[in-house]
């Protein structure tokens, strides 16, 4: 058995001051782009599209899409659909471009500003600019997926081994926290709409439009700090930027996990419980009105108060990643997040409170699994190929979550409706994910990857 790589020497305190800078900077990445999938992806955008569409829909009761003639309804799942297709075959690529490049930092850049804008530009969308909502939401959320993937691939630039776990779970907070903020403040917006003198659907651009300038303006920290690190070019100059080598690199490390089978049954097992998570939350509400019969009040309030409460949880689990292992911690969670899916059918009806509850249990898991998750494959990538992996990583976050609508939808068909069993099945996922995980050796993973093997793993 080979012996793990000896532990690097401590860093001159320079250094380790400019790194610290770099952290704090990249954290405020995730403060930055949250407020994406809180403000815009969670609350607004869909209700106002699906709006949209309907007034403007024919005779028939369908709207034209190119030509194509669908009902009102299917058009924004179907342009999420459109883009979570184009994550699936861009962002592995991308992770391959960007490690090629060896400029992390202006692809940082060209995506964020890609999705900033793209959000702003949903401003102009009212009357019957449906598809002009619909194309834009398709951009921003491929550009979304994109600066994470590129974000991502600097965290193990700014911590050690034994310091990723804290790291990416403070990066997760601070995002909780800023999407909380700007969804607070839109929300009060939106709710006093009619005393402020503005039109409901005016109320909501005004939330859409805040949300891309908050993510441009603070997406100006990172870039201004983070830098560029060289990795296997002796002389320091980056590599040629070719996509036609990216895809190359792409299939190369598709084929290279074969050698990597521990960091395979790793993501095979992030897919499964990541899957159950993405699903329970996009879900919740369709639960809450459907099965509990509860007004979007309580459903707006037990939003803004997940997103609080996740900002200490994803500190609480890093916490305790640190006493007893990053696995450990996410198996811990994973046992909390098939009780809420078990508790969840008992439910009564009408029961704000329940809800509220079981909602605040999600809260302390939801937000630390992610980000242990995250800093755990990490250690699984062979250096120099983060992006690369990362790429793959986020096609587990963004395209795994078919599984689950399929799931709901069979079990919905089977059952006449029937909410309570649909979201019951989502324990399937929960248990799947744990006894893989369970089965990884995660420092045996480390050291095939060629990594530190951390204190606690």
């Amino acid at each position: 058995m080979s012996s793990p790589t000896p532990a690097p020497p401590p860093a001159p305190p320079g250094e380790d001051r400019a790194r610290r800078s770099e952290r704090r900077a990249w954290y405020m990445y995730d403060w930055a782009q949250s407020v994406f999938t809180t403000s815009v992806i969670t609350v607004f955008l869909g209700p106002y599209l699906t709006a949209l569409a309907e007034g403007g829909a024919g005779a028939d009761g369908r709207i034209s899409v190119f030509g194509w003639l669908v009902t009102p309804a299917s058009l924004y799942p179907y342009a999420t659909s459109l883009s979570v297709l184009l994550q699936l075959v861009l962002l592995p690529v991308l992770g391959a471009f960007v490690d090629t490049s060896g400029r992390k930092r202006e692809l940082l850049g060209v995506t964020a500003y890609l999705g900033a804008f793209a959000t702003m530009g949903l401003y102009f969308v009212h009357g019957d600019r449906y598809v002009l909502g619909a194309g834009l939401f398709v951009v921003a959320n491929v550009a979304f997926g994109a600066s994470v993937v590129v974000a991502n691939a600097f965290l193990p630039d700014l911590a050690s081994e034994d310091e990723r776990d804290a790291v990416s779970s403070r990066g997760w907070a601070t995002g909780y926290l800023g999407g909380a903020l700007l969804l607070a403040l839109n929300l009060a917006l939106f709710l006093s709409h009619e005393s402020l003198g503005l039109e409901e659907g005016h109320a909501v651009r005004i939330c859409l439009v805040s949300a891309g300038v908050w993510w441009a303006v603070f997406t100006l920290i990172p870039l201004a700090r983070l830098r560029n690190r060289r990795r296997g070019e002796p002389d320091g100059a980056p590599r040629r930027l070719s996509v036609g080598r990216s895809f190359t690199q792409l299939w190369q490390t598709v084929k290279s996990l074969r050698a990597y089978p521990r960091t395979l049954l790793f993501l095979v097992a992030y897919i499964l419980f990541n899957d159950g998570i993405q699903t329970v939350i996009g879900f919740s509400a369709t639960f809450a009105d459907q099965a509990l019969g509860l007004d979007q009040t309580v459903q707006i309030g037990t939003i803004l108060m997940v997103q609080f409460v996740a900002f200490g949880g994803a500190l609480l689990l890093g916490a305790i990643a640190r006493r007893v292992g990053a696995k450990k911690a996410v198996l811990g969670s994973l046992v909390v997040w098939t009780a809420v899916v078990a508790v969840a059918p008992l439910l009564q009806e009408g029961a704000a409170v329940q809800f509220f509850a079981l909602a605040f249990f999600i809260a302390i898991v939801l937000g630390g699994t992610q980000a242990l998750s995250r800093s755990l494959f990490s250690q699984l990538i062979p250096r120099g190929k983060e992006a690369e992996y990362f790429g793959l990583y986020e096609i587990s976050d963004k395209g795994s979550a078919f599984l689950g609508a399929l799931a709901l939808g069979v079990v919905l068909d089977a059952t006449g409706g029937d909410y309570r069993l649909a979201i019951l099945s989502m324990i399937v996922f929960f248990a799947l994910g744990f006894v893989l995980l369970l089965a990884v050796d995660v420092p045996a993973a480390i050291r095939a990857a060629g990594n530190r093997v951390p204190e606690r793993v």
